[in-house]
């Protein structure tokens, strides 16, 4: 039997999540909790993730609060990249999928994750954290995200009235 597949929210500015799903020489990767290899370790082949972007910018102000990118981690262990001026972060492969952004705002009432609607970001000061299936496909769904290349079925059978 298959180990389960787990789905994650990564946490990063756009432009930092952004230049993780695009990359000219291969697939592309996450980085988490300014590039520490310990929160990576969770994460395993297989896995769902799902960036979201609180600002643009990396400590800016120039807020978003939107999903950015969402795909399917793929098999091998973190390892360190050297992105110059003595920054070597811990990365993972991630193959993603193609995606709309998508505002927070309109799901946090629907996330199961959020406990207290008045304090909704709370859980995204840990950079890194699990999610339920519900909630990936929240995500996935407002981002117009093949499901199918995600392995998620719909939230709502079309045939149920």
């Amino acid at each position: 039997m298959s180990a389960p597949r787990h789905n994650w929210i990564a946490v990063a500015s756009a432009q930092h999540a952004r230049r993780g799903c695009a990359p000219s020489d291969g697939p592309g990767y996450m980085q988490v909790c300014h590039g520490k290899a310990a929160p990576l370790k969770k994460v395993r082949a297989g896995d769902r993730v799902a960036y979201y972007a609180p600002t643009l910018t990396m400590g800016g102000k120039d807020r978003l609060q939107c999903f950015v990118s969402i795909g399917l981690v793929l098999a091998g262990d973190a390892y360190s990249f050297d992105m110059g001026g003595g920054f070597v972060p811990y990365r993972k492969d991630v193959q993603y999928v193609a995606a709309q952004e998508a505002s927070i705002l309109p799901l946090v009432p629907q996330f199961e994750f959020v406990e207290s609607p008045q304090h909704w970001g709370y859980k995204f000061r840990f950079g890194l954290f699990a999610i339920s299936d519900h909630d990936m496909r929240l995500i996935a769904q407002a981002m117009q995200a093949d499901l199918a290349a995600l392995h998620l079925a719909p939230l709502f059978d079309k045939a149920t009235p």
